[in-house]
């Protein structure tokens, strides 16, 4: 199991929160539980970052939408992290599977904020596991509530433990950004997820499958904006894997071209 930090949250003017010495200022939408009041974020996120020369900020999920958009109006990306929550299937228009898990509306909330000024903006995201599936939602996409009941013989995607750990093989689509940053199109990758994408929401187009045909990446297909969807999470495989290092690697050489 990963280890997770819990940060104190701390208010910056959205003036002080500038670029240090030309490194890009990089969003993270804290994760909560259903339920909780506790917002946290793994450590891998924050780490992968500035591994690659980055400034990771944590955003508290808060409902200030003038305040939100202060802070993402600062940032040259945006990160969309995991959370321990599944979208609220009213949100792209499907009665609620007795198989989906609970929501955190708080969390949905930040990552649409987000959304919509890094749309305006056209500054880079990158969005991982939860944060695929809340930009599909996002742009009017679908999502499978529970891949086990839903997928005949689908392969094991909800296995926890190591979570940094090849769980299954990807198929990546010839000629796609992500053969692009791969260099190669099949890969293992870890796997802690029960949902995924089903229809694509507007201006997004599948760019890897699972051997059982579930969606694992998307990529925006306008010219002018990158934006990169993964199922999986190369925060926690980034110190072993190569796949990982070189997604963050070209989501912050993006950023920085901002």
């Amino acid at each position: 199991m990963s280890t997770m930090v819990i940060y104190k949250v701390l208010y910056l003017p959205a003036g002080q929160m500038t670029k240090s010495s030309g490194a890009p200022v990089i969003g993270m939408p804290a994760q909560m539980d259903p339920g909780s009041d506790q917002q946290y974020l793994s450590r891998n996120y924050s780490d992968a970052v500035a591994s690659e020369g980055g400034v990771p900020v944590i955003i508290p999920l808060i409902t200030a939408t003038e305040l939100v958009e202060k802070i993402a109006g600062t940032l040259d990306g945006i990160l969309l992290t995991g959370n321990q929550s599944d979208v609220e299937p009213g949100l792209y228009h499907q009665p609620r599977s007795n198989a989906c898990g609970p929501a955190q509306p708080l969390r949905e909330q930040m990552d649409f904020l987000l959304l919509e000024s890094a749309f305006k903006r056209k500054i880079p995201i990158l969005a991982i596991c939860f944060g695929i599936q809340s930009l599909n939602v996002f742009l009017g996409g679908s999502l499978v509530q529970d891949i086990s009941t839903a997928i005949n013989a689908p392969i094991r995607h909800s296995r926890l433990n190591p979570s940094d750990c090849p769980s299954h093989e990807i198929t990546i689509v010839p000629g796609s950004l992500l053969e692009e940053i791969a260099g190669e199109r099949r890969f293992t990758v870890n796997s802690t997820h029960h949902q995924s994408v089903e229809r694509t929401g507007r201006g997004l187009e599948a760019i890897a499958y699972a051997g059982d045909g579930v969606i694992e990446s998307v990529r925006g297909i306008a010219n002018d904006h990158w934006i990169l969807g993964v199922q999986w999470h190369p925060e926690k495989s980034y110190s072993c894997d190569e796949l990982s290092r070189k997604i963050f690697y070209h989501f912050l050489a993006r950023c920085r071209a901002v």
